[in-house]
């Protein structure tokens, strides 16, 4: 892994510098190597807005929060600070049209309306959107004004993922959420007459939860006939408060899995397909920006601990930015928004398919995999004929898919796939 950049600059480098620096870097990514990509993948664009209210105690994002009640975050600074990150990087994805832009966190929704449309001009400028270009942005109940949301959609927004988690008073206060359930409703009747397409998320296997709480849960959000539901299961991720003090109660692996079922089939029911994991939506509505995920398209992240997945005819590349915010906006004035970059191992790149086109239910075909990875089918055959013969996978028409057996078994899956010296390891 190559570290970008060591010690801030005192003053601002200008954009002729940066730009400069940044081209200078392009015969290095476009020499030969090893892989062969015929085209590059579709492009989406990740904005990281990193702050929250409180910070939840199960989320492990790259989320502050911001200090005080009475402070008042950076907007300004920290929209220069993402326009210069992306004038910097304009030279690896020049004249590539972008597909989506995806405003995520944090809680994006605590920005002024204003500062979106300020930093959706901006990326216009700078590049090429697609004319029916999905522009997400998710929004915290808690942070819900009548006429903030018309106002997004007004800066060109037109989808919002709201995170409702749940509509239980006492669930929300578990899970450290800042608002409540009256406030959930009433964003939700805004969204649904702003916004043609929007997003409910929401969490199972709470605790103290059983099957017939879950199911409510999810008949109450379809009393808004949401295009689109996120189901997730609450984990307790690394280095989270939960992690370090697990709330009292969470249901057994079993019940969880009961849980996913029965939601799973009240979704269904309800019109909303189950396109990938945790993911569900009627058609024409499922997330494009989320499926370009999944499909192991490229993707450019600018702001505080963002991702960046870049292709170029002999490589794949993968950025993270500087993950606190006030280090990333000194930096990317400075125009070294990036901290670390490395080059995808060719070892790698069958794992990190899967990792992604796995979680989709039509799976992929063959042919995909040879245009996102740039290697031949043979890299795959081994691990796909053994998961194959476990009843894991099938292989048809030139399509994998998981088996029922395989799509409740992803991680056991993904296992037949790991870099030989990574699998001796695990």
């Amino acid at each position: 892994m190559i570290k970008v950049h060591s010690a801030a600059l005192d003053a601002p480098a200008s954009v002729d510098d940066t730009l400069a620096r940044a081209a200078s870097r392009l015969p290095q990514l476009m020499r030969p190597g090893t892989l062969q990509l015929r085209e590059l993948p579709p492009l989406a664009l990740y904005v990281h807005l990193p702050w929250c209210l409180r910070k939840c105690p199960y989320c492990d994002f790259n989320s502050h929060q911001w200090r005080g009640a009475d402070a008042v975050i950076p907007e300004q600074q920290y929209v220069d600070a993402l326009l210069c990150d992306l004038d910097v990087a304009l030279p690896l994805v020049w004249g590539r049209r972008v597909l989506s832009v995806f405003f995520g966190g944090g809680t994006p929704s605590l920005f002024d309306p204003a500062s979106i449309d300020r930093l959706l001009a901006g990326i216009r400028a700078r590049l090429p959107l697609a004319p029916d270009a999905e522009v997400t942005l998710e929004a915290n109940p808690g942070t819900f004004e009548r006429a903030r949301f018309a106002a997004f959609a007004a800066a060109g927004v037109n989808r919002l993922s709201i995170g409702v988690q749940s509509f239980d008073d006492a669930m929300l206060d578990v899970l450290g959420r800042v608002h409540d359930a009256a406030q959930a409703c009433a964003a939700l009747d805004e969204a649904a007459q702003v916004f043609p397409t929007f997003n409910v998320d929401l969490m199972f296997a709470l605790p103290g939860q059983d099957v017939a709480h879950a199911v409510a849960e999810v008949e109450q959000a379809l009393r808004w006939r949401p295009p689109h539901l996120s189901l997730y299961q609450l984990t307790l991720e690394p280095q989270t408060p939960f992690e370090k003090r697990p709330p009292a109660n969470l249901p057994d692996a079993d019940t969880a899995a009961d849980m996913q079922a029965a939601v799973a089939e009240r979704a269904r029911a309800a019109g909303l397909m189950r396109y990938e994991v945790s993911a569900y939506a009627r058609t024409g509505h499922a997330s494009r920006h989320n499926r370009n995920y999944w499909e192991f398209g490229d993707y450019l992240g600018i702001g505080a601990g963002a991702h960046t997945k870049l292709s170029f005819a002999h490589r794949v590349v993968r950025q993270e930015r500087w993950r606190q915010p006030e280090r990333y906006m000194r930096e990317s004035a400075a125009g070294h928004a990036v901290e670390s970059e490395h080059e995808v191992a060719r070892r790698e790149l069958p794992f990190e398919f899967l990792l992604n086109a796995l979680r989709l239910r039509e799976g992929f075909t063959l042919a995909l995999y040879t245009s996102r990875t740039g290697l031949p089918v043979s890299s795959l055959r081994a691990g796909l004929d053994r998961a194959i013969a476990l009843d894991l996978l099938r292989e048809s028409d030139g399509r994998v898919t998981a088996t029922a057996r395989g799509w409740d078994m992803l991680n056991t899956v993904l296992e037949l796939f790991l870099p030989a010296d990574t699998a001796q390891l695990s």
